[in-house]
C-alpha cells in the first residue's frame, strides 16, 4: 500500500484526542508515542511483510531488524516485542516457522529487548514481523515535525535494496552481492538513533516502504520546510543500478514515484535517479536532521554516515533536487 493510499484510508476516521499522545499518526511518524510520565513516555510500533529473501532465518533477521527500526527512528530505547506470523501449516515444513522465529528472536535480543508473545494464522502465504514497544524520554525524542532550516540531512545506510532483493528473486544477482545486501538489512539501528540523540538531533526518520523520497515527503510536511537533497551525494548499493537496468522493477517503486511526483523539483534527476530515490527500502537506514554545528560530531559517531543535503525554510515545493 503506498502513502497515497494510506492517507485515503485514514481520511474518514474520527480522531480522539488525548494530551498524553505525544505523537500520533498524522505527521506520519515512524512510530506512536504515548507519554507515561514527565520523563518516560513508551514508544510503539508494528510491522510484517512476506519473504524477501530465501533463508527463514535471514527473513526472520530482517524483518525484526526492520520492525525495530522504528523505534530507533524515534530515537527510543526498545523493550518487548510480539511476534506476528501467518504460515501455512500443512502445506511446508514447521522448521520453517521455527527458524523465521529463531532469526526474530536472536535480533531483538540482540537489541537487548525481548519477545513476549505474539498471534499466528494460518495463511496461504508466509508473512512474518513483530509489534515493539520501548521506552522514550519525551524531551529528546526524535519527530518528523522537528527539522529545522540550516539542519544538514544525513543518511546512515545507503539506498537500492528494493530493487536489489526483486533481482534476487529474478535470480539476478550474484551471491556477494545477496550476502552484502542481507547484511545491511539486517544490521540494527541502534548506533545511528544513540547518536543522533548524542549530538542534539530532533528529527529522523527511517527509510523503508516508501523510499527516501516518500519519507523526507514527511519531513517536510511535518515541519513545514523544503528538503534540499544533493543526488550526487546519496550513497547507493553496489550493484542497484545495474540490476534496474537489467529490469529489477520493484513494484512499489512506482507507487512511490507517483505520490511523490508533484512534491519535487526533480531538476535533471535521470530516470534511474528518480527510481532509486523512490525504491522502497526494507530495513534502511535513518535520514536524520543534525544541526550544522553538530554534524562532524554525527558522522564520526556514524562512520557510514552521508551528508545528503539540508533543510531550508518552506519553498514552493516540498523537496528540491540538485
Amino acid at each position: 500500500m503506498g502513502p497515497g493510499d494510506l492517507s485515503t484510508a485514514l481520511a474518514p476516521l474520527a480522531r480522539k484526542s488525548d494530551p498524553r499522545i505525544l505523537i500520533g499518526h498524522e505527521t506520519f511518524d515512524d512510530a506512536g508515542v504515548f507519554r507515561v510520565s514527565d520523563d518516560v513516555a513508551i514508544v510503539q510500533t508494528v510491522d510484517f511483510f512476506a519473504p524477501i529473501v530465501d533463508d527463514p532465518y535471514e527473513f526472520g533477521q530482517v524483518a525484526a531488524a526492520n520492525a525495530l527500526s522504528d523505534i530507533y527512528a524515534m530515537g527510543g530505547t526498545p523493550l518487548t516485542a510480539m511476534n506476528i506470523a501467518a504460515f501455512p501449516t500443512g502445506k511446508l515444513p514447521l522448521e520453517i516457522l521455527t527458524e523465521i522465529l529463531r532469526g526474530g528472536q536472536d535480533k531483538v535480543h540482540e537489541a537487548g529487548a525481548h519477545i513476549v508473545g505474539g498471534h499466528t494464522v494460518i495463511d496461504d502465504e508466509i508473512k512474518y514481523g513483530l509489534s515493539v514497544t520501548g521506552r522514550i524520554d519525551p524531551a529528546s525524542m526524535l519527530t518528523n515535525a522537528n527539522a529545522r532550516p540550516g539542519d544538514r540531512l544525513v543518511l546512515t545506510k545507503p539506498i537500492g535494496n528494493g530493487i536489489l532483493a526483486t533481482a534476487l528473486k529474478q535470480q539476478t544477482l550474484d551471491a556477494n552481492a545477496v550476502e552484502a545486501v542481507i547484511a545491511l538489512m539486517c544490521e540494527l539501528n541502534a548506533a545511528a538513533s544513540r547518536a543522533a540523540i548524542d549530538v542534539g538531533a530532533r528529527c529522523a526518520t527511517d527509510v523503508t516502504g516508501f523510499g527516501l523520497l516518500g519519507h523526507l515527503s514527511h519531513i517536510a510536511r511535518a515541519s513545514d520546510v523544503t528538503i534540499q537533497l544533493r543526488i550526487a551525494s546519496v550513497p547507493i548499493l553496489p550493484r542497484a543500478i545495474d540490476a534496474w537496468r537489467s529490469g529489477a522493477r520493484p513494484g512499489g517503486g512506482s507507487r512511490n514515484l507517483d505520490y511523490v511526483l508533484e512534491m519535487v523539483d526533480w531538476g535533471s534527476a535521470t530516470d534511474v535517479e528518480r527510481a532509486l530515490l523512490t525504491d522502497p527500502q526494507t530495513s534502511g537506514g535513518l535520514a536524520v536532521a543534525v544541526p550544522p554545528s553538530r554534524l562532524l560530531d554525527y558522522l564520526e559517531k556514524v562512520p557510514r554516515a552521508v551528508e545528503i543535503g539540508q533543510v531550508l525554510p518552506r519553498g514552493r515545493t516540498a523537496i528540491v533536487l540538485g
